[in-house]
């Protein structure tokens, strides 16, 4: 098959795809505390500037480069023959966590853009409550790669 060239490497694409995974995680779980920390100051403070400058930082250096590399070691890994029982039911919940994941990087960036104009649009409880969002897909995604339940 053409893409029994991977199988050498696929030790590699786990530990990159952890790596990967871990980092943007922990993006997830930050930014939207942040925003959080963010709706307690004055629009216009030195405090909110500081904001601003935290929550682009971290979506654009660490979140968006480890979402991409996640991502892009996980299509080698979904690639690599034998990895994925496609119809084991496991694959498609975790497959729809994933994609949800990547919905939930899109409002945080959508949020950010919108505190750096000045324009939340959102209050503190809203966003402690988004800060789950992350944490369940998470547990979902794990659950499904390791116990494998149906």
């Amino acid at each position: 098959m053409v893409f029994d060239v991977l199988l050498p490497w696929v030790r590699w694409f786990v530990a990159f795809h952890i790596m990967s995974v871990m980092a943007w995680m922990a993006g997830l779980f930050y930014l939207p505390r942040l925003f959080v920390y963010h709706c307690q100051v004055k629009v216009g403070s030195a405090e909110s500037a500081r904001f601003k400058i935290m929550e682009r930082r971290l979506l654009k250096a660490i979140m968006v480069p480890a979402m991409c590399s996640s991502l892009l070691f996980g299509v080698l890994l979904v690639l690599t023959p034998g990895s994925v029982d496609w119809s084991a039911g496991w694959w498609h919940l975790k497959l729809f966590s994933v994609v949800m994941m990547f919905a939930f990087q899109g409002f945080c960036g959508r949020w950010c853009r919108e505190f750096a104009c000045d324009n939340n649009q959102h209050s503190e409880k809203f966003y402690r409550i988004a800060n789950e969002v992350p944490t369940i897909l998470m547990m979902i995604i794990v659950i499904m790669v390791v116990v494998r339940p149906f």
